[in-house]
């Protein structure tokens, strides 16, 4: 399975959402890749911490637009974490440097070709994308079967989900017809307050596919990040952990 988590907004938790849905796939014995295709590289980040790579995603993608006589396949690109079935393939700062490059040479089918090869290695695949609809994310819509949508409980994020759902559909049209939206994500959910229940509501009632599975606030995942440590390691019993474990399992 393939899976992009995709807005065109930042900080609505899309290296969270990716990151400890895939570890929790990883918990339960699944081959589990993240392809971090954010220059912030913050899934890097969460997953490897520290740890040193030599290759990323832009020097997978940096073959293809020169002559490389062998040319390495997209697993020789992917690195183990410290965590028992959980990998990455990670983001560096040289993704906007040759994004032009792959663009004028009409690469945008590169990662689909990348994820037919990689989905023989593994049984889930995890794609962050960066916040923007640019070369990186158009070309992982058209090459995955499934996006999730981040949704921060602000009308700001109200008034951009019609916008990245309409670009959605627009791939779907033009170039990936198995590309379905799979649900909108609440995140920083807070269930006392009034404003956070009406914006779902209204979503719900235009015919948004809201999960049911909804993700608070909580500091625990600041912490998770800094400790480099999904949830379902960091804090396996917590609240916000075991709302990760339930939208996965509505996801399944």
């Amino acid at each position: 399975m393939r899976r992009v988590v995709f807005n065109q907004k930042g900080g609505v938790g899309k290296t969270s959402i990716a990151c400890n849905l895939a570890a929790i796939s990883a918990s339960r014995g699944k081959r589990t890749l993240v392809i971090d295709l954010d220059t912030q590289a913050n899934s890097t980040h969460y997953l490897l911490g520290d740890a040193q790579y030599d290759c990323s995603t832009a020097d997978f993608l940096d073959q293809k637009v020169g002559f490389f006589e062998n040319p390495k396949p997209a697993s020789e690109f992917v690195y183990e974490t410290q965590f028992d079935n959980l990998f990455i393939m990670p983001a560096c700062n040289r993704l906007p440097e040759i994004e032009h490059k792959l663009e004028s040479r009409y690469k945008i089918f590169a990662l689909r070709k990348a994820f037919e090869e990689l989905e023989e290695l593994y049984d889930e695949i995890y794609i962050d994308t960066p916040p923007a609809l640019n070369f990186y994310t158009k070309s992982a819509l058209i090459g995955t079967y499934r996006v999730l949508i981040p949704f921060d409980c602000d009308a700001f994020s109200k008034s951009s989900l019609a916008s990245v759902c309409d670009a959605i559909y627009e791939i779907k049209e033009d170039h990936n017809s198995e590309l379905i939206i799979e649900g909108v994500v609440v995140n920083q959910f807070q269930p006392r307050a009034k404003l956070p229940k009406q914006l779902v509501d209204e979503l719900i009632d235009s015919g948004y596919p809201i999960m049911s599975a909804m993700l608070n606030s909580s500091v625990k995942m600041r912490e998770s990040h800094q400790q480099a440590s999904p949830l379902i390691y960091h804090a396996p019993k917590h609240n916000l952990t075991q709302q990760f474990v339930t939208l996965f399992d509505e996801l399944t």
